[in-house]
C-alpha cells in the first residue's frame, strides 16, 4: 500500500488546492502535542458522498466543544469536500475533513492558536477483508475503558479519544483477533474501537447500547432507521458483558465498517444470520441508491 504521504493529487487545504506532496504542518503543531485536533470519515459511493451534511454538522459540533473556532461555515465545507472529491475523482472512497490547532502558542493554553482545515479524499475499498462480510469477525475485549462523559468531551470526534482505541485494536490483532469491543466506564458494553456494536437475541430483536459515553454513529443511526422500517425492535439500553451469552448474533456499524457480522467475542460465538445479512444488502442498496435508480 502508498503510504499517505507519498500520494498524488490534490488536498483541499485552508480554501486552497495543494499538490498533495506539498501539505505542510509544522512539528510544533498544537495539535499534534496536545490533540486539540476534531475529524470527520465519511464515504463516497458511485461518485456521490454519503451523509455529507450530517457529516459537516458534527465536525462543527465536535470543533464547538473543543473550543476551535472553524473559519468557514458549514456550506463552504460541504462545496469544499464535494470539489476535492470531484478533483481527485473518487469513485467509491474515502473523505477526510479535518480542523487543527496551529504552532502560534506551545503550551497547554492555545487561545491564539490558526484554526487549520484541510480536506483529503481517496479510493478505498472494505476496512475489514470483504470475505469477513459473510464470514463474521473475531473481538476480544479490551482492558481500556471508554472514558466517563464528565471526563472527556466524549460526544465528539477527536483525536484524542482514539489514542485508547489504537492501543486495544494493536493488542487484538497480536493475539489473533480482527478488532477490540470495548466497554464503558461503568463496565458495561460501550462500542468496537471504531465502530457501534449491536446484538440480536433469540427472539429477533436488536439491542444496542445508549450512546451516552461514546459516539452516536451516523451509520448506527442509520441502520436503526432501516431495522424499524422492517418492523425489527430495537432496543437502545445498557447492556452487560454477563448478557453476551444470552445473544445469538452481533455486528458492528460505521462508515468504514459498514454493517459487518461478528462471529465470535472471546469464547462467545454468533451465527451470521439472515438477518444481519439483510441489514446488510439494506444498508448497501441505500448508499448505493443513484446508482439503483
Amino acid at each position: 500500500m502508498t503510504p499517505y504521504d507519498k500520494r498524488e493529487g490534490k488536498i483541499w487545504y485552508n480554501n486552497d488546492l495543494v499538490d498533495w506532496n506539498d501539505v505542510k504542518l509544522h512539528v510544533l503543531s498544537h495539535g499534534l502535542h496536545y490533540a486539540s485536533c476534531v475529524f470527520e470519515g465519511l464515504r463516497v459511493y458511485d461518485g456521490e458522498i454519503f451523509k455529507l451534511e450530517e457529516h459537516t454538522e458534527r465536525l462543527f459540533h465536535s470543533a464547538k466543544r473543543m473550543d476551535i473556532k472553524i473559519p468557514y461555515s458549514e456550506e463552504e465545507i460541504n462545496k469544499a469536500t464535494k470539489k476535492i472529491v470531484s478533483v481527485q475523482n473518487v469513485q467509491n472512497g474515502y473523505v477526510r475533513p479535518f480542523a487543527w490547532r496551529g504552532s502560534e502558542m506551545m503550551a497547554v493554553s492555545a487561545q491564539k492558536t490558526k484554526i487549520h482545515v484541510a480536506i483529503t479524499t481517496w479510493e478505498w475499498g472494505t476496512y475489514f477483508d470483504p470475505k469477513l462480510k459473510t464470514e463474521g469477525i473475531k473481538l476480544n475485549i479490551s482492558k481500556w475503558r471508554r472514558p466517563a462523559p464528565n471526563t472527556i468531551p466524549w460526544d465528539t470526534k477527536a483525536s484524542g479519544l482514539y489514542m485508547i482505541c489504537t492501543l486495544s485494536k494493536h493488542e487484538a490483532e497480536r493475539d489473533g483477533y480482527t478488532d477490540s469491543l470495548m466497554l464503558d466506564h461503568e463496565g458495561n458494553i460501550a462500542e468496537a474501537t471504531g465502530a457501534n456494536i449491536f446484538f440480536k437475541d433469540k427472539n429477533g430483536e436488536l439491542h444496542t447500547p445508549i450512546p451516552d459515553s461514546f459516539l452516536d454513529g451516523i451509520t448506527r443511526r442509520t441502520v436503526i432507521e432501516i431495522a424499524k422500517s422492517k418492523n425489527i425492535k430495537v432496543n437502545e439500553r445498557k447492556i452487560s458483558p454477563k448478557e453476551l451469552p444470552s445473544f445469538v448474533g452481533c455486528f458492528l456499524t460505521g462508515t468504514a465498517a459498514e454493517v459487518t457480522p461478528v462471529s465470535k467475542i472471546i469464547e462467545q460465538n454468533y451465527k451470521v444470520c439472515n438477518l444481519i445479512l439483510d441489514l446488510s444488502d439494506s444498508y448497501e442498496k441505500l448508499v448505493r441508491k443513484k446508482r439503483a435508480a
